[in-house]
């Protein structure tokens, strides 16, 4: 079982940058990709991005593109998630999860999750 501790959110005006890391408790060479997700208040849970561990190829939500990059340290078991030109629609609570064969943007297809770290942008 794959335990993922995030941590790097907490609070930043718009414009600012923030980077939340992912650590994975285990050797990552059982996880196919590794998806970065958001839920605001009232909202459903949606994906801001994915990386392939293998071969690295990431793929961005269109509300992220541009302002978010994901990037990982295979040596370190840990993946990490950028945020600059933070806006305040931008504030939730954020995930990682992998997902052990195959691809998916889909929350409900990812076997393991972090508990979720809190990043809030203030106006």
């Amino acid at each position: 079982q794959v335990q993922l501790v995030e941590s790097g959110g907490g609070l930043v005006q718009a414009g600012g940058s923030l980077r939340l890391s992912c650590a994975a408790s285990e050797r990552t060479f059982s996880i196919y990709v590794m998806g970065w997700f958001r839920q605001a208040p009232g909202k459903e849970r949606e994906v801001v991005g994915t990386i392939r561990w293998s071969g690295g190829n990431t793929y961005y939500a269109d509300s992220v593109k541009g302002r978010f990059t994901i990037s990982k340290d295979n040596a370190k078991n840990t993946a990490y998630l950028q945020m600059n030109s933070l806006k305040p629609e931008d504030t939730a609570v954020y995930y990682c999860a992998v997902r052990r064969i195959g691809s998916s943007r889909q929350p409900g297809e990812y076997d393991y999750w972090g508990r979720g770290t809190q990043v809030t942008v203030s106006s």
